[in-house]
């Protein structure tokens, strides 16, 4: 077997570290998380670059540096409860149940939710419930939530969501066209989401079951 900690680890030091991630909590688990686990066999060799991989159906695993980003301003803690949309690969989900209590993911794809639970449950994550279906509803049942991370891009932030997030809560979603997007950072202050703009990114589009 292939000893991929090196390589995590350096990583951590050039892609995170090296661009100004400094949140140690994050730090620690991307490299405790093993990223090669997560992608297809043939693209193992290249799962700690600094960009994204395809995993079928489409989509992709997210370039390592945008995801420490976005994990970041979240601002997780051990007691958090937090809803991810767009399980894909599993990758973050993993990252999410080591930063935080409680984790629900939503995957529109049945296959993708379904080696993500194999993945997920073979490391051990037993805090992490993948859901299939419409991310652009959440799940409703669990809300509220103390942190919602959106890893697909909407053409505006779905309402559904921004009522499951609790007073004091934080949502990251990639917001625009296929051509064009922007993280925005959302924080839900006396019942009313307050808006504020971060990097530019690509993201595949976030889609509605109804569409």
């Amino acid at each position: 077997m292939i000893d991929f900690s090196s390589d995590r680890q350096r990583m951590v030091d050039t892609q995170l570290r090296g661009r100004g991630i400094s949140d140690a909590r994050i730090l620690d688990a991307m490299l405790r998380v093993p990223r090669h686990e997560f992608v297809p066999e043939a693209l193992r060799a290249e799962a700690y670059e600094d960009h994204p991989l395809p995993i079928g159906d489409g989509q992709t695993i997210s370039q390592p540096y945008v995801v420490a980003v976005m994990l970041e301003s979240l601002q997780l803690t051990s007691t958090s409860t937090v809803l991810e949309i767009g399980t894909g690969s599993g990758y973050v989900t993993a990252l999410l149940g080591e930063l935080a209590c409680r984790v629900f993911s939503i995957e529109r794809h049945a296959d993708l939710a379904s080696q993500a639970r194999v993945v997920l449950a073979a490391l051990g994550y037993a805090n992490v419930n993948i859901v299939t279906g419409d991310g652009t509803l959440g799940l409703p049942a669990q809300s509220p939530y103390d942190a919602i991370m959106v890893s697909a891009a909407a053409f505006e932030i779905p309402s559904a969501l921004l009522s499951q997030l609790r007073e004091g809560g934080r949502m990251i979603i990639p917001v625009g066209s296929p051509e064009s997007q922007q993280l925005q950072f959302i924080r839900m202050h006396n019942g009313q989401p307050v808006i504020s703009l971060r990097d530019s990114v690509r993201f595949v589009p976030l889609i509605s079951q109804r569409d």
